[in-house]
């Protein structure tokens, strides 16, 4: 194995020994217990299988089959989680097969981030993944369970349910994935019409027909965002049956998977005997959460996961920081390029050999712990083969030896890069990240003055009016949890990628986020402490030069110490407050803007 990720884990381990060893004698408590049918009152039992046909009541109580519970995040506003409509049929049909039984549990909020970008709703976005695993613990309080089927693919919804599913950490639990849509318009081409509406020079009829040509059908949207990132961190974790990352939702193969995570779920519960037993919790351990994090910088992953897989993390009594993501990016090549970190999408990723190929490349090269446990009795292996349907059953093969597309993905020995795609930034203005993977090398230093905005509003507005055309720094603050929900800050990219276009350097300073989809600009993101907890950049005034610096990892502001000392925070203007905190549901998420730990700390609100 690499020094530097033996390092960084061993490190992890330390700084986690007491909650770890908590967090596991809660897990073993629990899993000890009788099971669910025998230890409750009957009147608790009867409540429980009330609906269920006569022939499942039998085999649950009587006969103490496994029962396994669903929770879904199914709702037909998302593409990608419109195909889990007709996923409890499969998954119950299975289990009867398998002489056990399975109950839908509970479903749980999933919201599309495509959808409200730039509306207030945006703000809620972060918090749902906390309001998931709230769900997701709703769901499985009614305690009849010997296991879960964890239905969920995007943003928020697949940390929010792995949150929410290592709370449970007795329970074995296995994630069902639903797969992408199929290509439809390049996205390269769709960035470029974007970026002309955001120049005036095409209008929103044409802007709707690409929009609508790039997101078309069922599954997920084909860039490597946040979303698809979560498959690829479940496939590194192993909690996926092997391969069903990226395998289409109408495909053959999607359902024999489906109905695949049925046996894999059946053979690590209780009932498979105390060899296979194999609940999240002990699963989920420092050395998988380094494989997910590894993963994610070998792919120039989504950023939301320097904020969402600390709370995973922490969920499971691990500690990590952005300090172990920079360092394991120092160490982890840079094997993928998937837009918008080039231009394939994910479905020519998965030709090009995929999550399976990356793997065993990244397992070869010693940046992998492949002594863990996953829930498919073959190990960390399993996860670096394909699965195909032969003969109408599902099998497994080695992929072959050279990629399939080297400007897609690339053997370990010829990287796109020697280092992940993630710097850490450090210097008077806090501590903030930078997905470098994206950005052309000569943009990796920008030194400008400032242009500050309180919104991303604003700074539309000052685009649109001509006053950004020059070397500048846009500073966006008030833009963190504690603030707003700290939304994603997707519509600053066109007229930021216009203004880069013109030949001006530019980059963007924010407390906010700009996730899986941040691009070719240089962006300094999650500035912690955010400017609304006095945070550095509540002290950026127009025209301070800025100085962010992805080579040295330096982001800091060019004034003198005593004048940037004496500098009083500026505060949140009152109306923005209040704008922020009211209005489509705004005000029932204001204790969770009260109590959100900062974005380095995993974002939480139930610490």
């Amino acid at each position: 194995m690499r020094a530097a990720v033996a390092e960084v884990t061993e490190r992890i381990r330390e700084r986690s020994a007491s909650s770890r060893r908590a967090y596991l004698e809660r897990v073993a408590r629990l899993a000890a217990r009788p099971r669910g049918s025998d230890r409750l009152g009957c009147a608790n039992v009867a409540h429980a299988f009330a609906a269920l046909p006569g022939p499942d009541k039998l085999r649950v109580v009587a006969e103490r089959a496994p029962h396994l519970a669903v929770v879904t995040a199914y709702n037909d506003m998302l593409s990608a989680h419109q195909p889990y409509e007709s996923f409890p049929a499969v998954l119950r049909d299975e289990a009867r097969r398998c002489g056990a039984t399975l109950q839908v549990a509970g479903g749980v909020p999933a919201m599309c981030d495509g959808v409200t970008q730039g509306t207030p709703g945006m703000e809620l976005s972060l918090f749902s993944r906390d309001t998931i695993a709230m769900a997701t613990a709703v769901a499985l309080s009614h305690d009849v369970f010997d296991g879960a089927l964890l239905l969920g693919v995007c943003d928020k919804i697949v940390p929010g349910l792995l949150i929410g599913a290592l709370h449970f950490g007795h329970l074995p639990c296995v994630f069902v994935p639903a797969g992408p849509m199929s290509s439809g318009l390049a996205n390269s081409e769709k960035a470029k019409v974007r970026e002309l509406h955001a120049q005036g020079l095409v209008g929103r009829e044409q802007l709707l027909e690409a929009e609508s040509a790039a997101y078309h059908g069922p599954g997920t949207c084909t860039f490597y965002g946040t979303a698809n990132s979560n498959q690829m961190l479940l496939e590194a974790m192993g909690l996926h049956v092997p391969g069903a990352a990226f395998v289409h939702p109408h495909a053959a193969l999607r359902e024999a998977l489906t109905r695949e995570a049925v046996r894999t779920l059946l053979g690590i519960t209780a009932h498979a005997g105390a060899q296979r037993f194999t609940p999240i919790g002990r699963l989920v351990d420092e050395r998988c959460i380094v494989n997910a994090m590894v993963a994610l910088l070998a792919t120039g992953g989504s950023t939301n996961h320097l904020i969402h897989w600390v709370a995973v993390a922490r969920s499971a009594g691990i500690l990590i920081d952005w300090t172990d993501f920079a360092d394991l990016s120092a160490a982890v090549p840079l094997l993928a390029r998937v837009y918008p970190n080039g231009s394939a999408d994910v479905n020519e990723f998965q030709a090009a050999g995929g999550p399976g190929f990356v793997l065993r490349e990244l397992a070869e090269a010693g940046c992998l712990h492949t002594d863990v446990a996953t829930v498919d009795a073959r190990g960390p292996r399993a996860y670096t083969t394909v699965p195909a349907l032969l003969d109408g059953a599902l099998h497994w093969s080695s992929l072959p030896p050279q990629s399939g597309d080297e400007t897609i993905v690339r053997p370990a020995a010829r990287p796109f890069s020697a280092t992940g795609g993630l710097k850490l930034l450090t210097g008077n203005l806090g501590r903030s990240v930078i997905k470098t993977s994206a950005v052309p090398d000569d943009r990796h230093v920008v030194e400008a003055p400032a242009v500050v905005f309180d919104s991303q509003e604003a700074m539309l507005a000052a685009f649109k009016a001509g006053s950004l055309e020059r070397d500048c720094v846009v500073v966006v603050r008030f833009q963190g949890p504690a603030a707003n929900g700290m939304p994603e800050l997707h519509k600053l990219t066109p007229p930021l990628a216009v203004l880069q276009g013109k030949g001006w350097r530019v980059a963007l300073v924010t407390d906010g986020r700009m996730s899986g989809a941040s691009g070719k600009v240089p962006a300094a993101i999650h500035v912690s402490p955010e400017a609304v907890a006095g945070g550095p950049l509540a002290r950026v005034r127009d025209g301070d030069r800025i100085r962010l610096d992805a080579v040295a990892g330096t982001l800091d502001a060019l004034v003198g110490d005593a004048e940037w000392q004496a500098r009083a925070p500026a505060p949140i203007a009152p109306a923005q407050a209040e704008a922020n905190g009211h209005g489509l549901g705004r005000e029932l998420f204001a204790g969770m803007r009260r109590n959100v730990t900062g974005a380095e700390q995993g974002a939480c609100t139930w610490l």
